[in-house]
């Protein structure tokens, strides 16, 4: 059981994290920390954490497991300021959605990757942001996947791996390059397109009679577009090399898709059409 958690940044992760350990009696004490006092005041009146402090420095003081659940471009900015203000017990982790960046932000920031430090990335979300959209069940049958480096102490390892089992979470681990790469494939390609197709529909002329007439499919595919735009830039520039080789390579198949409707080639869109449609539809049932 945690005794007290603090968390850096109480949005969407952070505060449905809270909300889920509340609902399993697994921490006695939540202390939210971030910017905005107005916001952490909200999390207190919404019973998701229990008190706040904007002084990081003194947010952490004491807590024996802290979750950093900040944009990735403000990790290296946290790691920083709570460095020399953590005890020597705490448990260090955090939700980032790129692992390899968030481990080199550590590293920069305490001189070496310290060894109570559990990378961890919650497969989990939804398209809104902010503590208000928290959920206690948002864990409930999601993956959690920890990155821990080959010096990270295996009590810390087994304590965050507990924390999001009480959750509700699957958790599992692998290493900090694979998951980027994977994550690269399932989620942050799936956004960068999400966005594109917004973004491109947005400047047409007849844009707003397109919107007015978008139906459910349209809906369905550009749902993600309405995320937060700032924790998907630190996304892309994170995990710029592994999003780039997907683009590349769907850029490579649009095209070649554009050729079967240009020379109406109707054998090759059934073709990729019905493989997706497996694909899918195995996802699925899976």
């Amino acid at each position: 059981m945690i005794d007290r958690l603090c968390i850096i940044g109480v949005g969407l992760i952070g505060g449905s994290l809270a909300r889920a350990l509340r609902a399993a009696g697994y921490c006695r004490e939540v202390v939210g920390s971030g910017r905005d006092p107005a916001h952490l005041q909200q999390a207190v009146d919404l019973g998701v954490i229990d008190r706040f402090d904007t002084d990081l420095e003194a947010a952490v003081a004491g807590a024996d497991m802290v979750l950093v659940a900040v944009p990735l471009g403000a990790m290296q900015t946290v790691f920083s300021r709570i460095r020399d203000h953590l005890d020597d017990n705490a448990v260090l982790t955090d939700a980032g959605s790129a692992k390899a960046s968030v481990i080199e932000a550590a590293q920069q920031s305490f001189g070496r990757v310290p060894e109570r430090f559990v990378p961890g990335h919650p497969i989990a979300g939804t398209e809104y942001s902010g503590v208000a959209a928290s959920l206690p069940d948002l864990y409930h049958n999601r993956h959690v996947i920890l990155t821990p480096l080959d010096h990270t102490d295996t009590d810390a390892i087994d304590r965050v791996r507990r924390m999001w089992e009480a959750a509700g979470a699957v958790v599992t681990s692998m290493d900090a390059i694979h998951h980027d790469a994977v994550l690269a494939a399932t989620s942050h390609l799936p956004h960068v397109l999400a966005f594109t197709l917004v973004d491109t529909l947005s400047t047409l002329d007849d844009r707003e009679e397109l919107f007015e007439y978008a139906a459910g499919g349209f809906r369905d595919f550009t749902r993600i577009a309405s995320s937060d735009p700032v924790m998907w830039r630190d996304i892309c520039l994170a995990n710029g090399d592994a999003i780039q080789l997907l683009i590349d390579r769907f850029i490579e198949d649009l095209q070649s898709l554009s050729r079967a409707v240009h020379t109406h080639d109707g054998q090759r869109l059934l073709d990729v059409f019905e493989s997706a449609k497996q694909a899918r539809d195995a996802f699925v049932k899976k």
